[in-house]
């Protein structure tokens, strides 16, 4: 029984001797909260006590707790020699973590709060600039959406544009077969004019050819017409050529002509005319077959439409 009450009265001494620990000494949990920091957290929020102060101190003496020591040290002498109070294992397991408790709080208090006010601290920094990043990313959808806030009106004048657009597509439709087929027909009378101006040049060559040589044979057989082409040269030469006098050599070249025309004339059957048209459709054809002409040309030399435009229509 003894040994239970001293062991009540230890335990009762070492818990007023801990109410007497100053209150100054003891760190402030520190607040944590997940909002936007509005002002400086760093100024410490004081409150006035509402309750009536009670009297601190040594057991509520008001004496300081340093009293504590000597009172124990006096109170220990007959506690130990009554056997009031029995020093066992459990004491001096008690006793160590006493000085365990006591030497982590003078030494290391303030490094553990620091670790522990740098932590959270890092952890409200980390936090706070998460809801800065998803507060901008909102701003800037906010400011997105503000712009295409038009898109509506934006829309209706690409519509409006689109119409206008196939509207005057329409119109250039209805001109450009038009203009198409004056091109066309433009590309094939320069090509039938070219190709006369070819055939009349080719027949001029060949005919002055053959009035060349006819004349020189003439004139290579006949020593008459050589002694008249030398009197007419000599009279050129000296200058003694009257209005009568005739040139022998341009006769004969009239004469030819004459005599090939009445020859050409009475031996026309129109079949020549016939194959140089055929050879001008042929090729007009070849042209508006690989161009994609509008028409073509039958066998009679007749337009018609081409059979690709009937194919397409």
């Amino acid at each position: 029984m003894l040994r239970a009450a001293s062991t009540a009265i230890a335990r009762k001494a070492i818990v007023n001797s801990s109410r007497g620990i100053p209150r100054c000494a003891i760190p402030r949990a520190m607040t944590f909260h997940s909002s936007t920091p509005t002002h400086d957290e760093s100024k410490e929020i004081t409150t006035t006590p509402t309750t009536t102060p009670t009297k601190s101190g040594l057991f509520g003496t008001g004496l300081p707790e340093w009293f504590a020591l000597p009172i124990g040290i006096t109170a220990a002498v007959p506690a130990l020699h009554f056997n009031w109070y029995v020093v066992n294992e459990e004491t001096q397991l008690l006793a160590v973590f006493v000085a365990f408790c006591v030497a982590c709080y003078s030494q290391g208090g303030d490094a553990i709060f620091n670790a522990l006010d740098a932590k959270s601290k890092v952890m409200l920094k980390e936090h706070n600039d998460a809801e800065e990043k998803v507060i901008a990313a909102l701003e800037t959808k906010r400011d997105f959406l503000k712009t295409n806030q038009n898109m509506v009106v934006d829309f209706e004048a690409i519509n409006a544009m689109r119409a206008e657009g196939y509207e005057s597509l329409n119109a250039a439709g209805t001109v450009k077969p038009l203009h198409d087929f004056k091109t066309q027909m433009e590309r094939v009378l320069n090509m039938i004019v070219q190709e006369e101006a070819s055939s009349k040049e080719k027949t001029k060559t060949a005919l002055m050819e053959e009035a060349t040589t006819a004349v020189r044979t003439q004139f290579t057989s006949s020593k008459a017409l050589k002694k008249a082409a030398l009197t007419a040269a000599i009279a050129q030469i000296k200058g003694d050529v009257s209005s009568g006098d005739t040139d022998p050599v341009r006769n004969e070249f009239v004469e030819f002509f004459k005599s090939k025309g009445a020859a050409i004339a009475k031996a026309d059957d129109g079949s020549e005319a016939k194959m140089q048209r055929e050879a001008i459709v042929a090729k007009i054809n070849a042209v508006a077959k690989s161009e994609g002409f509008f028409f073509e040309f039958g066998a009679d030399g007749v337009p018609k439409v081409s059979v690709n435009q009937l194919a397409s229509a």
